[in-house]
């Protein structure tokens, strides 16, 4: 069956998203654009993938929990995984692999936690859009061992992505799919080194006015995170 789908969506927890995407909104708006299936990827947390996931839910939408990692590298990697533990659990080690760095909110922006109500409960005091120290080849491994699946995010912007900062794909690094910008030129998906590779569009939506109308669609025998994790890594 057809779903339409968004995994790569920002809150107020990224300090580069609007205070407006709060779980409730960001939720809502997905509801009304008509997707199905939706994920939570702030920059280096899923501090919000609880109050989203359940949001979601209460609105007839499949959400997964993830994250928007930083490379040491500073290319950007979508992870996602079937539940807000398991999310939580890939975060507990990624933040013993962040730089101990304070953020500063009048130059970077908040980093609002909120439950699923749109409480707010607090803030989160770490530089969270900074790089780790996680090295890009060390990636999809890491997102396996903890029950999710990854993919490099929009590989065709200048900054931020692995062609970008490599200059060419690399199979090796273990990655069966790849996200590109909805401004991709259909010449980049041209590309030879880029031959038999899949790849997905999301809207990266940093304020609501970004969340698209329902566009992209996987095919799955079921609506459920186990399903869109194995469609992601490769069989569809």
């Amino acid at each position: 069956m057809k779903y339409y789908y968004d995994l790569h969506l920002h809150s107020c927890l990224s300090p580069c998203g609007s205070e407006d995407m709060t779980p409730v909104n960001l939720a809502a708006m997905c509801a009304l654009a008509g997707l199905d299936i939706v994920a939570l990827t702030d920059h280096n947390t899923c501090g919000n993938c609880a109050a989203f996931c359940r949001a979601a839910e209460e609105r007839g939408l499949l959400a997964l929990a993830g994250m928007e990692l930083c490379t040491r590298e500073e290319i950007h990697v979508v992870c996602l995984f079937p539940t807000p533990y398991h999310g939580e659990e890939f975060e507990a080690y990624v933040s013993r692999r962040l730089p101990p760095l304070s953020n500063h909110p009048a130059v970077f922006g908040h980093q609002i936690y909120m439950d699923a109500g749109d409480l707010v409960l607090g803030e989160d005091p770490r530089f969270l859009a900074g790089h780790t120290d996680i090295g890009l080849e060390e990636v999809s491994r890491l997102a396996a061992a903890f029950g999710g699946a990854a993919f490099p995010a929009h590989i065709d912007r200048p900054s931020f992505s692995l062609l970008g900062v490599l200059g060419l794909w690399m199979p090796e690094l273990g990655f069966p799919l790849a996200e590109v910008s909805r401004q991709c030129p259909p010449e980049f998906r041209l590309r030879p080194d880029l031959a038999g590779l899949r790849l997905i569009t999301n809207s990266d939506a940093h304020y609501l006015d970004q969340v698209w109308e329902a566009e992209h669609a996987m095919e799955l025998p079921e609506r459920t995170a186990a399903a869109v994790l194995y469609w992601l890594q490769g069989t569809r």
